[in-house]
């Protein structure tokens, strides 16, 4: 069938809140090519409430059990960071699809261990990195490929968004046997792989990272200079101790500067492109207007299965940001730049994004 025809059979493995104010209505914006046949959660109640708020047919609180007898085409996985790994695994190996929430996984190690279990022509298993697919992005990646805008030199990839203590009272936060780091895992990953998908692949990353006010294990701050490929340099930062909130990326190429600024999503108008002196704008802005959105990732992905083909965001095009998150938190903890060439087995931090416990946060006692 051609592209848009196809109907598939979701389930979805979470039931919280990131499953209903985002996942639900991406689902609906499909129209008759999804059905929603089943939702799992640990908690009974919640997936008893959330099928019926929804009108989900059948709930569970087993993955194992729910494909068993739904047999979904695709599963959407909503739970927390700990619990992807075995979710994903579960469902591709029952022949299901995976869509699965950010960050993908716990360590590189258990990436690639999924990345195993997917065969040609599907399943797969994708992940939300839904800041690629609006329509500006889209737009200035075709002319990153073709060169209108001449090479990229200079990049700024901020994440300063605000986190209270209460937000870390949720167990499984700030932990990184639960949550696999801080800010730069579970916040800043989604502006990192923005600009990873437009400048394609880093070579070398230098980072500091420090605790400096939260009760966490992990971080709650992190700054980073990375060097691309192509030679370009970009300056990261990631916090949730920013009070007045703002996702920043500029982009400076010889011809041209282009930035956006927003918070959890943008449209046509957070976004701005400026000629350098001399340089005629022609017909740089996007000619359609979509904004960042589950919606529009999905309807990418959906397209993907129509075809049997690998989704964006997914294999070796979604592991950049689990690499350059790696090193930057090696780089952090042993002071030392970390080359992407490094981010191999036998490397403590592909296991475990903390070396294996090699992080001391610092300790702010006024604030504790």
């Amino acid at each position: 069938m051609p592209d848009g025809t196809n109907t598939y059979r979701v389930a979805i493995v979470g039931a919280g809140g990131i499953a209903g104010h985002r996942h639900v209505p991406a689902i609906r914006a499909q129209g008759d090519r999804v059905e929603v046949v089943a939702v799992v959660d640990v908690d009974g109640d919640r997936a008893t409430a959330f099928a019926a708020e929804h009108g989900v047919a059948d709930h569970h609180t087993d993955v194992g059990a729910m494909l068993a007898a739904d047999r979904p085409d695709l599963v959407i996985v909503c739970t927390p960071p700990v619990a992807h790994r075995d979710g994903v695994k579960a469902c591709l190996e029952a022949g299901a699809w995976v869509w699965c929430e950010k960050p993908p996984v716990l360590s590189l190690a258990e990436y690639d261990e999924l990345a195993a279990l997917e065969r040609d022509g599907g399943p797969y298993v994708g992940y939300v990195f839904q800041h690629r697919f609006g329509s500006a992005a889209m737009t200035l990646r075709r002319q990153i490929e073709e060169g209108t805008l001449g090479r990229p030199l200079v990049g700024v990839c901020h994440t300063l968004w605000y986190r209270d203590h209460a937000y870390f009272e949720v167990p499984w936060r700030g932990k990184w046997a639960t949550e696999g780091g801080g800010p730069t895992m579970g916040h800043g990953i989604h502006q990192m792989d923005l600009m990873l998908s437009l400048l394609g692949d880093w070579r070398e990353v230098r980072a500091m990272m420090g605790t400096l006010d939260r009760r966490v294990e992990t971080e709650d701050v992190s700054l980073a200079a990375v060097r691309f490929e192509s030679g370009a340099l970009v300056s990261v930062v990631n916090s949730v101790l920013s009070p007045r909130e703002e996702s920043y990326l500029r982009f400076d190429f010889t011809d041209a500067t282009v930035e956006v600024s927003h918070l959890y999503g943008y449209g046509n108008s957070d976004w701005r492109w400026t000629p350098r002196a001399g340089v005629a704008d022609s017909g740089w802005l996007p000619t359609d207007d979509v904004d960042s959105s589950h919606t529009a990732q999905l309807t990418h992905y959906l397209h993907a299965m129509d075809r049997r083909e690998r989704p964006p965001a997914s294999g070796a095009d979604g592991r950049r940001s689990m690499e350059l998150i790696t090193g930057l938190y090696q780089s952090a903890i042993t002071g030392h730049p970390v080359l992407r060439s490094e981010l191999a087995p036998g490397n403590p931090f592909y296991d475990r994004l903390d070396g294996g416990g090699r992080y001391a946060p610092d300790t702010v006692e006024a604030s504790r």
